[in-house]
């Protein structure tokens, strides 16, 4: 019998808080992972406030789980020092620094990359059921949210940075040198998203009887009356001479 989404997500939230408590006894820099984890309950308070009012598919929290518990895990040492690449050599004896050319440590780069991979699906599902978006739109909107929630992310990095010092900054913005890091991070974080809403609408695109219809659809004209200062006029005559109506 599949587990009920709520239950799923306790089971999700039990998991999540065990590997969150083990990553919180004595990280690498405690003011900075601070701020890291700032997010990270902005995010837990989110989904524990609307788990009962609009509870999201086993998918959409499966993903949201991974991509936090990936966060926290670079929180613990600082994105800049998170040792993936010798977790992989102790594994199976290789090196993906070595192998790809990397002179910097790619944490980092994974996460953003995994934020719009891992999120733009449940942003999808959330416009979906939320602002009834069909067609194109759905495929759209997750897309330019995760690029701006990016650029708004590297906005609220920077100003973190200035506010708490240079040692503090250093360690939560982690551009180890690079002066297009931000360029970067929120370049694979839409890389991500995109990857992400392609393989959905591929699957859709099998599944869906109706997706050709629906998509032409929602890019047909609703209203072919222009508004701006069209609209105002007809909403001040609407107000003056409300019989009109």
């Amino acid at each position: 019998m599949r587990l009920s989404h709520r239950r799923y997500l306790l089971i999700l939230s039990i998991f999540f808080f065990v590997w969150w408590t083990i990553l919180a006894i004595a990280p690498y820099d405690r003011e900075a992972w601070v701020l890291e984890n700032v997010f990270v309950l902005l995010g837990v308070i989110f989904i524990a406030a609307t788990y009962r009012s609009i509870p999201l598919s086993r998918i959409s929290y499966t993903l949201v789980f991974v991509f936090l518990c990936l966060h926290v895990l670079g929180s613990h040492y600082t994105y800049s020092l998170t040792p993936y690449d010798e977790w992989f050599q102790t594994i199976i004896g290789f090196s993906v620094d070595e192998a790809m050319g990397f002179k910097r440590n790619h944490y980092d780069r994974m996460i953003h990359f995994a934020y719009g991979l891992l999120l733009a699906y449940p942003l999808r599902e959330l416009f979906i059921r939320i602002a009834n978006v069909k067609g194109f739109w759905g495929y759209l909107f997750p897309l330019v949210i995760t690029i701006s929630s990016s650029a708004i992310y590297e906005l609220v990095e920077w100003g973190a940075a200035e506010i708490f010092g240079e040692d503090i900054g250093i360690a939560y913005l982690g551009t180890q040198g690079d002066v297009w890091d931000a360029q970067k991070d929120m370049a694979l974080a839409s890389l991500g998203a995109f990857i992400a809403i392609i393989i959905t609408a591929l699957i859709n695109i099998n599944l869906q009887r109706d997706f050709a219809r629906e998509w032409n659809e929602s890019l047909n004209v609703k209203r072919k009356r222009p508004l701006g200062e069209d609209e105002i006029m007809r909403m001040l005559k609407n107000k003056n001479n409300p019989d009109s109506n």
